[in-house]
């Protein structure tokens, strides 16, 4: 009876969701592109083989009855899941024009990723990327949640529904105000830094993650004067005189006001590239990760 029922309803997921948008049968009917009269049938024979009415009058328009609610609910829902299959079968059959949802830490915006995305835009300029920025571990938990297709970290993830490729190591520099006591060493042990105020980068992300680790190894934990969401961010506070911090190198140059110094021995952080191990790819993104990967051994 349920499957029955459900074959009736399918044709008619767009009815139901228009009139859920509209409350209005006219305007759902133009919203639809059909006349008003087929409207009234399909709801009519809708309401027949539910055996409860879809529709009660309210003022100038519908409302409708909760088991319509409950239909157009459903209904929106299973759009919304036909979007998504539409999508992804066209990008299947055009991947030249697919869509690539891309996840990477603020940092990486400034020149590892601009560079990826004209390398890749030269040669496919119809695929279009949606960018989405934040820490390590949001980057990772929103992938693992299907919310973006790839994502640029450090270090790599020990997640086994994720797989994931080393691209470059990164070291890690400490950030000193110019005129620190350490600004023109040479080189700096972190055991030094331990009666040092940090600026540090929020839980989360990975350089917070290997600056608590340093410290740890060292023999201490550091003292935070303030915390933050982006490097630039954290270099500015530095450059105030507000603290020091464990930062990849800025590059080109140095930031004004802030001096880079090495440490001994010097860390390094891997950025690599993540992706969901057993999903399936569209074309558009699978291009744009064997891209990101020849570029890597280049």
């Amino acid at each position: 009876m349920h499957d029955s029922l459900s074959a009736q309803v399918a044709p008619h997921l767009p009815l139901l969701a228009a009139l859920r948008e509209t409350r209005n049968v006219t305007r759902a009917a133009e919203l639809l592109g059909v006349p008003q009269p087929t409207v009234s049938r399909r709801l009519a024979a809708l309401a027949d083989a539910l055996g409860a009415p879809l529709t009660v009058p309210a003022g100038r328009g519908i409302r409708l009855t909760r088991a319509a609610e409950l239909l157009a609910e459903a209904a929106e829902r299973g759009l919304a899941a036909l979007d998504t299959g539409v999508r992804l079968a066209r990008e299947e059959v055009s991947p030249e024009s697919g869509h690539v949802v891309l996840g990477f830490l603020h940092l990486l915006g400034r020149s590892l990723v601009p560079s990826l995305l004209r390398g890749y835009r030269a040669r496919y300029p119809g695929v279009r990327f949606t960018l989405v920025q934040g820490s390590r571990q949001d980057m990772v938990d929103r992938l693992a949640a299907g919310e973006l297709d790839l994502a640029l970290v450090a270090p790599l993830p020990d997640v086994p529904a994720l797989a994931c490729a080393g691209l470059v190591d990164e070291e890690i520099l400490l950030s000193v105000p110019a005129g620190h006591r350490l600004a023109g060493r040479r080189e700096v042990r972190v055991a030094e830094l331990a009666d040092e105020e940090f600026v540090l980068l929020e839980q989360g992300y990975g350089v917070r993650t290997l600056t608590d680790e340093l410290c740890a190894a060292a023999g201490f934990t550091p003292r935070i004067a303030f915390e933050g969401q982006e490097s630039d961010t954290v270099r500015g506070l530095v450059a105030a005189g507000l603290g020091v911090a464990l930062l990849p190198r800025f590059g080109p140059g140095t930031p004004a006001g802030v001096a880079e110094v090495p440490l001994s021995p010097p860390p390094f952080r891997t950025i690599g590239l993540v992706w969901r191990a057993e999903e399936p790819m569209t074309p558009a993104v699978t291009g744009f990760r064997d891209h990101v990967l020849a570029t890597a051994k280049s």
